[in-house]
This record gives C-alpha cells, structure tokens and sequence, in this order.
C-alpha cells in the first residue's frame, strides 16, 4: 500500500524466503560459503543452526539455488516432521521417483536407491536439504543416518543438510542417535546482524525493491530497530514494513524514531526489556 508512496516497485520487508533479497553479510556469506565447501566435499553431514527469525531457511534456498544444476541434483523438505516411511516417501518425490500407490518399503528404498545411483553415473551429487530439522523425530533422524549409508566404492550417493533452531544440537546429544553426530563434517551457527550490518541490510532490500532516494530511515529509528529486533532479519522486517506503514499513514518521506516505536509497541514478537533499558533506546 505505500510502494508508490515511497517509490518502491515492490514491498522490500517480506518475511517469506526470497533468495532475491539475500543480504551477503560477513556471517551469511560465511555460513553461505560453508555450505557450498562441504557440498563440494561430498561426504557426511551439514549442519546448520540459528535461533528463530535468523534467516536460515532463506540462506538455505540460496545455497540450494548456487549449486550448478550440471553438478547437483538437490532435494528440500521444509516439513521434516514425519515417520520414517513418509520421509522416503517424500524423498522420492523430491527426487522424481514414481511409485505405486501400496508400494511396499523394500521396493520404496530399492527405488530411492536406483534413483541415487542414476544421478551418480550422471557424475552428479544428490543433496536433501531439510529445513526445521529440529522437529523431527528420533527413529526418523536415525532412518536418515541409514539411509545415507547407500554408497558406491567411492563416494556417498547422498549428502544431507539439516538446517534447524539450536534445540536440533540438544536432539544430537541423546545417545540414541549418537552416530548421527558422528558423521556432521560441516557446521555453522548463524548467528543475527550487527548495527552496523543491519543498516546496509535495510539499504540493501530498500535498493532491491526499487528505492533510488536517500536515506530512508534516520540514524535514530535504525537505532530503535536494531534494539529492538536484537538484528534478527525476520523481526526487522516486521517492525521496518510496519514502521513504513505508520510513516505513509502520516505522509511522511522519512522513517523516524517514533515511527518505529509505535511498530514495536504493536508487535507481540519483541522481546521485552526492563523499563530503565527502554528509557536508554
């Protein structure tokens, strides 16, 4: 509602993953940079952790996007919580593998299995990203590790990455499934943006979305967001959408302090500080 308002071609603060918007911070293009090493090693697991809003499920798809399709075949489950059987099941799916209604679990995993060894004789690697890996259930996170037992004389016919909040670490330390853990080469905590990042990270999306003005938001209302959010992406882009609104409602041209204030005070998200810690914001 307020694009034309600030000359904007589109809303620049969505919460849904566009990998159109992808800000390469130090710390993302880092954790970015890691994903795309440990593919390219072949062998194990990835790991991926952040706490809610951090922006791994965009990050996720921008890795999934920056693997050349001449070299990878690449699987994502954005809904891991299933049993064992539904997750070959949906494996399967992702990989193209038709199969029969009552198909039986020997011949799902024979299928699975012929898939895989079609993409390796390709010279290709296949890559199951799962996204929210943190929900799902033992006996399913085990049927994974299982799973990724299927190999040629050489190499893995197919690498994982679980992308998921820090309780997935908790989930890797039970002894169940401790030769789970075992086998993650690769990991990387994302952590949030800095102030100063934060601000090139509105400037960015700004630009994305069409904004050829100066500056948008005032040193003190990138100041409030950054207290604010604690410089997770998601809630900055709650609270400078909601900001933006306030501003056009008044027909201002600039995001101030007090604009961002009252987007704050209208979402529930926000961690709440002390009152003497707000006197200081």
């Amino acid at each position: 509602m307020y694009n034309e308002h600030f000359g904007l071609r589109e809303a620049p603060f969505g919460i849904t993953p566009d990998t159109s918007f992808f800000y390469a911070s130090s710390r993302y293009q880092e954790a970015l940079n890691t994903l795309l090493v440990a593919a390219r090693n072949g062998e194990g697991f990835i790991k991926l952790t952040g706490e809610v809003g951090s922006g791994k499920t965009l990050l996720c798809r921008k890795f999934l996007a920056g693997l050349g399709k001449e070299d990878f075949v690449t699987a994502y489950i954005s809904n891991p919580f299933l049993e064992p059987r539904t997750l070959l099941m949906a494996l399967a799916d992702e990989l193209g593998v038709v199969l029969d209604k009552n198909v039986n679990q020997h011949r799902l995993l024979k299928s699975v299995t012929l898939a895989l060894l079609n993409i390796a004789r390709k010279n290709k690697r296949a890559i199951l990203c799962i996204d929210e890996a943190q929900a799902m259930p033992l006996d399913t996170l085990e049927a994974l590790r299982l799973l990724t037992n299927i190999e040629t004389e050489k190499i893995k016919l197919l690498q994982v990455v679980l992308v998921g909040q820090p309780e997935l670490n908790h989930k890797l330390e039970l002894e169940s499934i401790r030769q789970l853990k075992q086998r993650i080469t690769f990991q990387y905590h994302l952590g949030p943006l800095g102030e100063e990042e934060l601000e090139s990270y509105i400037s960015h999306r700004l630009s994305v979305a069409g904004y050829r003005g100066g500056r948008l938001f005032n040193k003190a209302a990138i100041r409030r967001l950054y207290r604010a959010s604690q410089g997770y992406p998601r809630l900055v882009n709650i609270l400078a959408h909601k900001a933006m609104m306030v501003a056009y409602g008044e027909g201002k041209g600039e995001i101030a302090d007090q604009h961002v204030k009252a987007a704050v005070a209208d979402t529930p998200a926000v961690r709440k500080k002390p009152f003497w810690k707000w006197k200081l914001i």
